[in-house]
């Protein structure tokens, strides 16, 4: 059971870290351990019909397994250094970039070769936008569509399954500094291997600050995103997403000067839920195929919460919130914008009679009872922002599903090779707490298997 290298987790940062090392050096003697399923094997039980919400599975299909939480995701990846993560500060602005088009072009001969990539370069919307109090991030974005990023997916397994030794539902309750390298413990058995990189992302979270404080890595308290997820009908934002696809518009606000920002927009797409930890929260999903598409466009508001001390737990904060939407609502709660900015909860007869149909089943609620207060002012005063560069974000009938967490992981003292205090022992992605997307955790991967190969 001795490895050159040893994987932990199977989103972006494992898969593009193992393909690059496969590229550099086909006789590299790879395992990648992944707590969920393969991908073929990666189905929600939720179906509308006989099961209309969470059950609670013991390893979410949605967050977990070849892929990571990325794989049912619209499949946005942004070429940017200006949002999705502080990669450049450890490895530059232009190498950061440059890795990112690196993989675009990865998943373009992976079958995403006929998808867009859209700009924000030239557009007239940044004017629009500075007019209004808000500002328009710069970006280029490819998007695959959750269902061709499925195709991209399936075909660098088909490359890699044959070349690394995958260990899917083999959950890593360990890893120990051993000689000349590491020993990675996976139910009950050991693994030894010269490198470890480490790729759990978000949903790995509790497990890595454990591994942290196991092996004495100096972590810092990260920001925990809160907020809501905004659905309307897809032709008031039509006018932005085609163009741009997704708008990443921060603003902030008069009252507590907070900032709020769009985040993960869906046009034409699906509202989802999301399990995390056993806490259920919203997400948003869109395909690129048009028999696909709904009439709905959805998007993130959310507001960054950090931290100082002596409160060090961040993610905590976010969870317990997410835990009070849980608990009035049975899971994920949506109310109409009219309803909150009214004081009042939406009750089945008004989404009954709302001109935007739903495409989560949700339970009708009062979103006023579980945000605090000054986060709920500022999406309030986001919404109205929008309405004046998107007429009819501020519509009654604008639905609202709460809450949207995005969890950070601690960020983790690494080095300008993304490798912590332990020689050999790399630790990327997400679960880094330096990257916060697609296109940084896949780019972090590329960094971390050149540096290993030379």
């Amino acid at each position: 059971m001795k490895y050159d290298v040893i994987i932990i987790g199977a989103g972006p940062g494992g898969i593009f870290s193992a393909y690059e090392l496969i590229r550099r050096n086909e006789k590299l003697k790879i395992a990648v351990f992944e707590s969920g399923y393969p991908l073929e094997k990666r189905r929600c039980p939720i179906d509308g019909k006989k099961v209309k919400s969470c059950i609670k599975c013991p390893v979410c299909a949605i967050m977990s397994g070849f892929g990571g939480a990325g794989a049912f995701s619209d499949g946005k990846y942004n070429i940017t250094n200006d949002f999705g993560g502080t990669l450049y500060e450890h490895i530059g602005r232009e190498e950061a970039l440059g890795l990112m088009r690196y993989v675009d072009e990865i998943n373009r001969t992976h079958g995403g070769g006929d998808t867009k990539m859209y700009s924000t370069a030239g557009t007239q919307f940044k004017k629009v936008c500075l007019q209004n109090k808000l500002k328009l991030l710069d970006a280029s974005v490819r998007h695959l569509g959750t269902d061709i990023n499925y195709i991209v997916l399936e075909k660098l397994y088909e490359e890699l399954k044959d070349k690394i030794e995958f260990h899917f539902q083999s959950s890593v309750e360990e890893i120990r500094a051993a000689d000349q390298g590491y020993r990675v413990i996976s139910g009950g058995q050991g693994y030894e291997c010269g490198k470890c990189i480490i790729s759990v992302g978000r949903s790995g979270s509790k497990w890595m600050e454990t591994v942290c404080k196991s092996l004495g890595i100096e972590t810092k308290s990260n920001r925990v995103d809160i907020g809501v997820r905004v659905e309307l009908p897809a032709v008031v934002f039509s006018h932005l997403t085609d163009e741009l696809y997704e708008s990443k518009i921060v603003y902030r606000t008069e009252k507590f000067e907070d900032n709020v920002r769009t985040f993960c927009m869906n046009p034409y797409g699906i509202v989802v839920n999301e399990n995390t930890n056993g806490i259920i929260t919203v997400n948003g999903h869109s395909y690129e195929g048009e028999d696909k598409r709904t009439e709905n466009t959805n998007f993130a508001l959310l507001v960054a919460k950090h931290f100082s001390e002596p409160f060090k737990d961040s993610n905590g904060y976010g969870e317990s919130i997410a835990r009070l939407s849980n608990m009035l609502g049975g899971g994920v709660i949506v109310q109409r914008f009219g309803d909150l900015v009214r004081g009042r909860r939406t009750n089945e007869k008004r989404l009954e009679e709302s001109t935007v149909v739903p495409t989560l089943a949700a339970t009708p609620g009062d979103l006023s009872l579980v945000l605090p207060k000054r986060i709920l002012d500022g999406i309030i005063e986001m919404v109205y922002a929008l309405d004046k560069i998107a007429p009819g974000t501020a519509n009654d009938d604008t639905l609202l599903y709460g809450v949207e967490v995005k969890f950070y992981n601690m960020e983790v003292e690494i080095d300008e090779n993304l490798e912590s205090r332990y020689q050999g022992l790399y630790i990327i992605g997400d679960g880094s707490g330096v990257t916060h997307s697609l296109s940084h955790a896949s780019a972090s991967g590329v960094y971390v298997a050149r540096r290993i190969t030379g």
